[in-house]
């Protein structure tokens, strides 16, 4: 059941990205990281696919996948910031948000705070979701589009060089960049035990 779903999303992605090209990963990674879960796994994977081909630019294919992690990222913040969570919850049902995640996320945020929008992004269902929780708890949108930025870039530039280096083998990398998720953690916990630190060692 899971290979067939991947399967026709892999189909799915393919055939609009080869129809409208660039434009194609703006609308997809776009929809990604406004709630919709689109794995940007397959996503910039096969645009670093269509590189290996000769038919994309590299850097354009990681600007056009930040530049629409950050786009869907700011209408999830907005929509969690100005229409509430009970709305958003209400119509969620029909863009496949799912409250579990949902609430998993603003757990995530609520315990490590406004870092958690610059690594998160490099965690499957959490940096789909972690813009609805900053916009709940009305974060600075100045700060929010930093850490989203600087947060996607690095997710949104390896994935592409993967994908040119896998070549023909772009789709088998979604299994195999489940490690990445302890690497994000890691990191996750990193920055926190330094903020942690700072803020201690300034208070004394």
């Amino acid at each position: 059941m899971i290979n067939e779903i991947i399967t026709f999303l892999a189909s799915l992605i393919t055939m609009t990205i080869a129809k409208v090209g660039y434009f194609g990963i703006l609308i997809l990674m776009t929809l990604e990281s406004a709630g919709i879960p689109i794995p940007s796994e397959i996503i910039m994977p096969y645009g670093g696919y269509l590189v290996f081909q000769g038919k994309f630019d590299f850097l354009g294919v990681v600007f056009m996948g930040v530049f629409a992690n950050l786009l869907g990222s700011l209408i999830a913040y907005y929509l969690a910031k100005n229409g509430g969570r009970e709305l958003l919850l209400k119509v969620g049902k029909y863009i496949l948000l799912s409250k579990r995640d949902l609430e998993a996320s603003e757990r995530f945020f609520g315990r490590y705070g406004s870092l958690t929008v610059f690594a998160s992004r490099m965690l499957p269902v959490f940096r789909t979701y972690i813009s609805f929780p900053a916009g709940f708890a009305r974060m600075g949108v100045k700060k929010f589009i930093f850490y989203t930025f600087f947060g996607s870039l690095p997710w949104c530039f390896l994935l592409t060089y993967l994908g040119l280096k896998a070549g023909e083998n772009w789709l088998t990398l979604r299994e195999r960049l489940k490690g990445l998720e302890f690497l994000a953690i890691f990191l996750i916990i990193g920055l926190v035990v330094l903020f942690i630190w700072r803020h201690v060692g300034r208070k004394k």
